[in-house]
Order: structure tokens, then sequence, then C-alpha cells
């Protein structure tokens, strides 16, 4: 295990300088120096936790630094600390996933903790392997308080150019000064080499999507059932190869993952930086939401933060879980529907998603998928048919056992589109054990915009499964990669009903299914039972991405329906003439069915005000005691 000393270190290798004039009040001085809550505060010869970081970068009680133009509060040690990224080290899940491929390979032990701490604890692990010990198996980062920061400042800002982009699976390279890389030009040096002793220095990497790529581009070694390693490997997750093979890569927009995942306020909203010290005010100021989509986990990190040992409020889990809400809502996907045709026998829908992510959607770690939810429900809202339904364990409702088949068309109400990525163990069996994954059975997630097979590095970011026979996955009309689009169609049996309908279809996402803790749950291990407590008590219900609605009318097809008649309705220059023997109810359809117009008649004879396009419509007359259709050309 690696030694953590809680020792200042030397300062004499940084620049000094002289203080600059302090803008704050007196009074407040010492507690601007001395702002480290219960953050870890230590340096252990390689690198600074973020309590070192937290005294000028955390929040200011005066309101100067690490504050917009508009009063708001924006520090990024507040921000940071409720996040995945600062937790990565005491995610539950993560720690019982851990527990659990530990115990189904006792005997890789020391490799598993070796290479899982690689990205959920690189200060810890990266300090490991510098002093030359040979293990960190997962009891040293539970006593390693430089383990336990997670992915913290350093871990990113002490990141070197060194094969920058090209590594995967936690080979980071760090500088083995004290350096803290950020994006201004011209940095003032003094206050972060007085207070941390670490040198500011400018670096465009720090902006570069190559920073996430060593952790987000993981790639596991293959064993059979047996432990043995079968001399293969797997791509566990490659999202940063995703973004590569996409519109937003760097070889075209450049649209890089901390333009998503750490907005800045634009040029016109420069903030101070440093508490306590007059720094000038700079822009563009990138907030350190680092934003994912697992709001499940978030929501249990904050009712058991105690118990985790996590150091944030109720306050900044709000805040974070807030903002994974509207990533996941607003910034992941695009979800339409439109009705094709409809008849007194089938109802066909088309929809169509659009992946508005620069990666997959879902991406990252296997569990995590997205499917959809499509409910037909008749005049008295009972439901004609419906797919996507979960029970009261959160499972999906008829899925097939193993995994479900990729669809373009669903006849069926037992057929529901998910899109994930299955894992296969060496038999070709499914397998959530991430040492036991050889190949996909699965891989239908939406893929960004731009995506092309013909890229190089489509072999990391593989379709895989029924989705390479679907002719509008990625595709144009004219057969072109790369829409980041899925066309999926209903096909629904009406048994004769011809009365009205509401379609409610909508798009929802699990980050941890139920099928994914199956062959967890029965494994007894402390951590894993103090993550099935926390899982059994939360709420899991797949989070809503989006949705989309139509309501049809009485379907009357081409032929008119009814009784005798009761009404008359003739087109007269424009306006729609009447003479009924009662008062009722009128509606007016197109020949699709789609509802125009509805209106109450109060008198026998009259005229109806609608604007209506040239063509032939259907309206239904109802007195209370019959209904009555007929068909009006508008020219």
């Amino acid at each position: 295990m690696v030694a953590v000393v809680a020792l200042m270190m030397s300062f004499s290798s940084v620049r000094s300088a002289s203080h600059p004039t302090n803008p704050h009040h007196p009074d407040n001085l010492k507690a601007f120096n001395l702002l480290e809550d219960s953050l870890p505060a230590i340096y252990n010869g390689l690198f600074a936790t973020s309590g070192m970081c937290e005294k000028c970068h955390g929040y200011d009680p005066e309101g100067i630094a690490s504050v917009t133009p508009f009063g708001e509060d924006v520090n990024v040690v507040d921000a940071w600390r409720s996040t995945m990224m600062a937790n990565s080290a005491k995610d539950p899940y993560w720690r019982a996933k851990m527990r659990q491929e530990i115990m189904t390979n006792p005997q890789h032990e020391e490799e598993i903790g070796n290479f899982c701490t690689k990205c959920h604890a690189p200060l810890g692990r990266h300090s490991m392997e510098v002093t030359g010990v040979e293990s960190y198996t997962f009891n040293h980062l539970l006593t390693d308080t430089a383990g336990l920061d997670g992915i913290s400042c350093v871990a990113c800002h002490q990141q070197s150019t060194f094969n920058l982009g090209n590594e995967n699976s936690g080979n980071l390279h760090f500088e083995s000064d004290p350096i803290a890389y950020g994006p201004f030009e011209s940095p003032l040096v003094s206050p972060m080499a007085l207070n941390s002793g670490y040198e500011p220095v400018y670096s465009e990497h720090i902006s570069d999507a190559g920073i996430c790529a060593g952790c987000h581009t993981l790639i596991t070694g293959t064993v059979d059932l047996d432990g043995n390693s079968t001399g293969e490997t797997f791509i566990e997750q490659a999202t940063y190869h995703e973004w590569l093979n996409s519109i937003y890569g760097e070889d075209e927009l450049n649209v890089t993952c901390q333009n998503c995942h750490m907005p800045d306020l634009g040029p016109k909203q420069p903030v101070q930086l440093a508490a306590g010290y007059d720094t000038p005010a700079r822009a563009p100021y990138s907030l350190h939401t680092l934003v994912g989509a697992n709001t499940l986990v978030l929501n249990m990190m904050k009712e058991y933060k105690d118990t985790l040992g996590i150091i944030a409020t109720d306050e900044d889990y709000d805040a974070t879980i807030s903002a994974t809400f509207n990533m996941l809502q607003q910034q992941s996907l695009d979800f339409d529907m439109e009705l094709i045709s409809r008849d007194a026998q089938t109802l066909k829908l088309k929809l169509v998603l659009e992946n508005e992510a620069g990666h997959k959607f879902p991406s990252g770690y296997p569990a995590r998928r997205l499917f959809v939810k499509l409910d037909v429900q008749d005049a008295n809202q009972e439901s004609i048919f419906s797919s996507g339904e979960w029970d009261d364990e959160y499972y999906l409702v008829d899925e097939d056992p193993g995994f479900e088949a990729h669809y373009d068309t669903i006849t069926s109400p037992d057929q529901v589109q998910i899109y994930e990525m299955v894992m296969a163990d060496v038999n070709g069996d499914p397998t959530t054990i991430l040492e036991r994954a050889d190949d996909y059975l699965k891989d239908n997630r939406l893929v960004p915009l731009g995506f092309n097979t013909e890229h190089a590095v489509y072999d990391t970011t593989l379709l895989a499964g029924s989705v390479l026979t679907d002719e509008n996955f990625n595709l144009s009309p004219l057969g072109m990669q790369g829409t980041g689009t899925d066309t999926l169609y209903f096909n629904i049996p009406l048994g004769g009903y011809n009365g009205p309908l509401f379609i409610e279809a909508s798009a929802h996402y699990q980050s941890i299914p139920p099928k994914w803790t199956e062959e967890l749950f029965p494994l007894d291990d402390p951590l894993i039972n103090h993550f099935e407590e926390m899982y059994e008590g939360a709420d899991k219900t797949p989070v809503l991405i989006d949705e989309a609605n139509l309501e049809l009318g009485v379907y009357v097809g081409v032929e008119e329906m009814g009784q005798e008649a009761t009404s008359k309705f003739w087109n007269n220059r424009g306006w729609i003439e009447y003479q009924t023997s009662g008062i009722g109810n009128v509606v007016v359809y197109d020949l699709s069915g789609r509802q125009v117009h509805n209106e109450a008649i109060t008198s026998t004879n009259g005229s109806l005000r609608i604007q209506l396009s040239t063509g032939v419509y259907v309206i239904a007359f109802d007195d209370g005691k019959r209904q009555t259709t007929q068909k009006i050309y508008i020219e």
C-alpha cells in the first residue's frame, strides 16, 4: 500500500512571488486560507488531493471569486464534489461489481484491483506505480486518502501531453513535478504556489478530449468460465472512440467532451478565479459540473453519503442531479412520432429517434440502456396495445430471456425495442461479468451523427446483432451513413375498432436494469449487501427522456357510416353550411382519420367558420342519440 504522508511539500522548486493586493476584508483572510472543510488536504509526493485546491477554488463567502457577473456562485469544488467523477472510488455500484468480479475469480484479486483502480482511484493507483509497489488491491484503496479522492483536480490537471488520446484502460501519464495545467494564458503563479505548491501552467491540451480518452476507452482481458485467460480482449467501453467516429470528432467539428460535460459561460461572463487574491477575471469559464447520466446512483450517494464517506451537501447533490436530468432530457435524444395510416384493422406508426449526444447513446458501462414504450388506448382509456411496460420490480414485461432482439417493425406487445450492448461469454451466453466478456451478442445503441462503419475506429465501436440488417439504422433514404437516427415502425392490430385512439410513445433510460443484479445480489459480501440495501430502497423508475403523443378521432374511412341522416353539410364558398334535426356536436376529420375541428352546434341551421385546406373531409354529427357522417370536398 502507498504510504500517504499528510505533510505539505517543500515549495523551493516553485517560483515565488509577493502576495498581490488582497481585495477581501482582513477579518476573512484567514478563512480564505483555511477553507478546507473536510476534504482531504495532503500531498503524497506525486499528487495533491482536492482539499489543497478547495482553499482558493471553493466557495468564497465574500462573493468575489468564482462568482458570475450576475452573482451566481460557480466555484469548481462544490460543483465537482457531488459528481460521479469526484466519488468514483466511493461509487457503491462500482464497489459491489468489483467485489463480484473478485468473488467470481478470487485468484485474480490483485489483477482486478490494479486494473479497476487505474481510473476509479487514479491518484492512489498511479502513486503506487511510481513507487514500485506491485499491487494496489481494493483493501489498499479503502485506507488510502489519495485513492479515495476519486477523479479529483490533478487527475486531469496534472495529465501530461504524452501520447494524449492514444491510451486506454487507465494508462494515464502525469507530470512528476507539481504542475497544474489550465486553459488561461499567463496565469498568476503566486497564489497557487504559495497555497498548494503547484505551479499553474497554460496548455491547450487541458481542453482536449484526449484528457478523457485514457479512461473512457476500456479494454478488458477475457477469461473462460474457469477463470483461465483466453488471450483475447473485449472492448468494454469506447466512448472516446465513439466521439472520434462522429461529426463532433477531432477531424471534423471538434466539439470536445468538455464542451458538453463542462460547458463554459461564454466570453461575456468572466469569473475571478482565486478566493482571497486579486486575480484578473477570466473567460470563458468552464463549469465543473461533469454531468453524466446516472441519476439512480447519484440519488443513492445523496442518501447514503455519510456511510460512503462522501463530502458533499444535499444542496450539492440536488444541483448535480438536476443537471444530470437536464443532460438526459434536453441534450441526449430527439424523439418524433407520426401516423402512417389507420383503418379498422391496423394502425401504422413511425417513430424516429435521433441521437443528440457526441457518442453512442447510451454509452459507457454496458448495463446502461434505452428503451421505447408505446401505449394505444381506446375512447374509454382502455389499453388496446402496449409495448415497453415495466412491472413492480422494474423488469420490462415480456422481455425475452437473455436479451431482446433489435426490431425494425414491432407487431406484437411482447416485442420491445431496447437500445443496449449485450456481452457474451466464451460459450456465447449473455453475461454481466466483465472478465468473462468475449464477444457482442447485440449492440444497437444509437450512434452519433456522422458515425460510419468505414471509420478507422469502427473496430472499437462496432454494431452487432440484428441491427446490422436494419435498412434505416443510421442510414438516409438513399442509403448514406451518418444520420445518427433509427426509424422504428409499429403495425398495431385494432381488430375492427374504429373509435378514437390516444397514442403515447416515450423513450426511457435505465442505468442499472434489474437483470444486472441477478448474479450480484445472491453473493454474500458487506459491500454487495450495502449496495443491495441502497438499490432496494431506491426509486428505480426508468428516466423519461422524451415523449410524443397523437390523438385520432373516429375512423370513418372513405364510405359514409351511420344511420338515417339527421344532418346535412355542404361547402358554400369556403364556409361549411349545415342543416340538422337538432343540436349536438360536430367533428371534422381528414381522410387519415385525424381530427381537425370540433365544435358544438346550438342551432339547427347555420354555418361553420373552419380554416381547411383543399381536400376531402369527413364530418361526423352527434345529437346524443345517433351519429351521422358525410364526406365533403373543400376547394
